[in-house]
């Protein structure tokens, strides 16, 4: 690792040498032949640049290009400006790779020689480089305006199951890298522009300057000064203009560059030389070509010969291809096993959630018609794991057209357990007990606590929160159905894999306690036993640590799972009174020591737990006063809480959850110190 941020280090100063090396070119003079050195490495840069982009399969895979082009553009500048010095102060002396590049172009005729640079220049500055400049500005524009529907379409993907979390975090981290990039190359792209203007301007300058210098500084004849200025300056104007035509397309290519898994080349062949029919169109058009007079038959015959041989190679492959697999299932493949089904294992699955409404609610869901259900189950996962440290498995959305139109159904492991029903362009209006006054609306009960509601219109909306109503929108009220769903039954959705991805998430910063307790002294179906006890009386599970220690405490001392659940309870006492006493006041319902004794007298204990064994009329008589006592504190707002001592506590949850599922019983020991306790209340026999 040390030697590799060595490495790093070495890499960024020469970098920072070479900008520095570069600025330098511009003010201080350069002898011919280190200007024959640094002409030959900007061409091999150029090259190189060109290559990159060709070979790249995606516009990230060079993500350094703006930068590049930056440098570039500013080497190319400064070798300018110490060939001018150069061709203006040396009698058009420039060095051996200039004079070569003109002699080359030129050809012994000016005229032809100085046409055929300034067509380049043309096709450099008119179309290559405001082509480049254009697609650039396009790409920025468009790659900015497509980042939230990319977005959304990754909350989706991960919502439905299509990508885990890792994956949705790569490809945000990709569509950002994407925008980045593209609003660098909109501004990169202004220096070839403007490297192209240099060019031509260089170029007048040179050819001006050479002139007046040999004719009024230097005496030369007139023929003279054109051979040697002329010569050096179109000379020099290859040398700048040819890498910078290369930096050009390499700039087109790959903002035009859409992702592939394979280089240009093989796309290009692929899609451009992989359909017979368009072979053989182009042949018979070469054919149609080679009728007119004064055509080069021959030639254009060939060339529709081998566009022909190349149809035929592409169809005999096709054909090739198309009889394998007839072969194959020919000779593997029986009349009986065509007929089963290929893959019959996909129709077990069950899915651990799911989420099915009618076709009056895919509004709520398609974010292309607005729909925003999608963002906020993804917040349910996410506020899950803050509020009971569950790792909800992921919840499939689907319509389901032998529902109502505005019904929807959640299921749980393919089982509905809760059923409700909106209407998507109204909101529900709840009366928290202060709203002053009637108003109009559809009768309903909110789906989620069964309290009594109205639909409302939108125009109704502002009216009802002026008169003190609570107004929820149907995306809401179908969030917050889920997330109670979900809440409730947590622990039938806690598996070994989910126990096994939060101990591996503990493991990271805690790994000798995790050691310790797994599996020394519990499984892993011990501890999710022990986290679904706790989920089911809605304790959170976030402090693993806590939990786990606890574990370790007492393992060596039972493997009770019950009983280890109590301990665990009267650990996370803290959590427990901020979650049932928030305000530090417990107006509670207590039990008649009578009746304590006598459910700790009843208690039976068996190879599978423990139960009480207690009389149908007793138990009778304790449900029907602790139904009163409930009703009662009903009555007066205040939700009601059972406290009992810590050894019947279990006991006492499980003979009332028949009656009472949802009631809250804790001990005494699981409340801090500092809590005040009223008792309201008391259930005796």
């Amino acid at each position: 690792m040390q030697e590799n941020g060595m490495k790093n280090t070495m890499v960024n100063a020469v970098v920072a040498g070479f900008v520095l090396l570069v600025i330098l070119l511009i003010i201080i003079p350069l002898p011919t032949p280190l200007i024959d050195v640094m002409l030959i490495v900007n061409i091999s840069l150029s090259v190189l640049i060109l290559l990159t982009t060709i070979y790249a399969k995606d516009a990230l895979d060079f993500s350094a290009f703006p930068t590049v082009l930056l440098l570039s553009t500013l080497l190319r500048i400064a070798l300018n400006i110490s060939t001018t010095r150069q061709i203006l102060g040396n009698n058009g002396d420039a060095g051996e790779v200039i004079r070569t590049f003109g002699q080359f172009v030129i050809g012994g005729d000016f005229v032809v020689g100085i046409i055929i640079f300034l067509i380049i220049l043309v096709v450099q500055f008119m179309v290559i480089t405001r082509g480049s400049e254009r697609v650039s500005e396009v790409a920025a524009r468009f790659t900015l305006d497509a980042m939230p529907g990319k977005q959304m379409a990754i909350d989706a993907d991960l919502n439905t199951g299509l990508i885990d979390e890792q994956e949705a975090k790569d490809r945000r981290k990709n569509i950002q890298r994407q925008a980045d990039f593209y609003g660098a190359m909109d501004g990169a792209s202004k220096f070839v522009k403007g490297d192209a203007t240099a060019g031509l301007i260089i170029t007048i300058i040179n050819i001006v300057g050479g002139i007046i210098i040999g004719l009024v500084m230097g005496e030369i004849p007139l023929e003279d000064v054109f051979e040697i200025y002329i010569l050096a300056t179109v000379g020099d104007g290859l040398c700048s203009q040819l890498p910078a035509l290369m930096i050009s397309t390499g700039t087109g290519i790959i903002v035009t560059r859409a992702a592939s898994e394979m280089g240009m080349g093989q796309e290009l062949s692929k899609q451009m030389f992989n359909t017979p029919a368009v072979m053989f169109v182009t042949a018979i058009m070469l054919g149609v070509i080679s009728l007119i007079p004064g055509m080069p038959v021959l030639t254009v015959l060939l060339i529709g010969f081998a566009f022909a041989a190349m149809g035929m190679a592409l169809r005999r492959a096709e054909q090739k291809l198309a009889a394998e697999p007839e072969e194959e299932d020919h000779a593997e493949v029986t009349a009986a096993e065509k007929r089963r089904p290929e893959n019959v294992t996909t129709l077990l699955q069950v899915d651990p959630i799911e989420l099915e409404f009618g076709y009056g609610i895919i509004p709520l869901v398609d974010v292309s018609q607005g729909g925003d259900l999608l963002d906020r189950v993804v917040m349910i996962r996410r506020q899950c794991a803050l509020d009971m440290g569950i790792i909800v498995p992921v919840i499939r959305l689907r319509d389901n057209i032998q529902l109502n139109t505005n019904e929807y159904v959640i299921k749980i492991k393919g089982v509905e357990v809760a059923r409700g029903e909106v209407m998507a362009d109204h909101f529900l209006a709840l009366n928290s007990g202060s709203a002053m006054g009637k108003i109009q609306g559809i009768e309903t009960v909110e789906p989620t606590f069964g309290l009594p509601a109205l639909w409302i219109s939108s125009a109704e909306r502002e009216k009802a929160e002026l008169m003190g109503y609570t107004t929820i929108d149907p995306p809401s009220v179908i969030a917050t159905h889920l997330t109670e769903v979900v809440k409730r039954h947590s622990f039938e959705l806690l598996g070994r894999q989910q126990v096994q991805t939060l101990i591996d998430n503990i493991r990271k910063t805690q790994p000798a306690l995790v050691d310790e307790v797994l599996p020394k002294l519990f499984s892993l179906g011990e501890l999710q036993r022990v986290l679904a006890n706790l989920l089911r009386e809605g304790i959170s599970i976030r402090d693993m640590v806590t939990i786990l220690e606890t574990l370790g405490d007492y393992g060596t001392l039972t493997r009770d799972t019950d009983l280890l659940t109590e301990y665990v309870r009267q650990n996370l006492r803290r959590a427990i009174t901020r979650r049932f006493v928030p305000d530090g006041k417990a107006h509670v319902i207590t039990l008649d020591p009578s009746l304590e004794q006598a459910i700790a007298e009843r208690v039976k204990q068996t190879e599978h737990g423990s139960y009480v064994a207690m009389e149908p009329d007793r138990a009778q008589r304790m449900l029907l006063s602790l139904k009163t006592s409930i009703e009662r504190m009903t009555g007066l707002g205040i939700t009601p809480v059972v406290l009992t001592s810590p050894g019947i506590r279990k006991h006492f949850k499980r003979l009332t959850e028949q009656l009472v599922p949802d009631l809250t019983v804790l001990s005494y020991n699981e409340l801090e110190q500092s809590v005040e306790i009223y008792s309201d209340g008391i259930v005796n026999l």
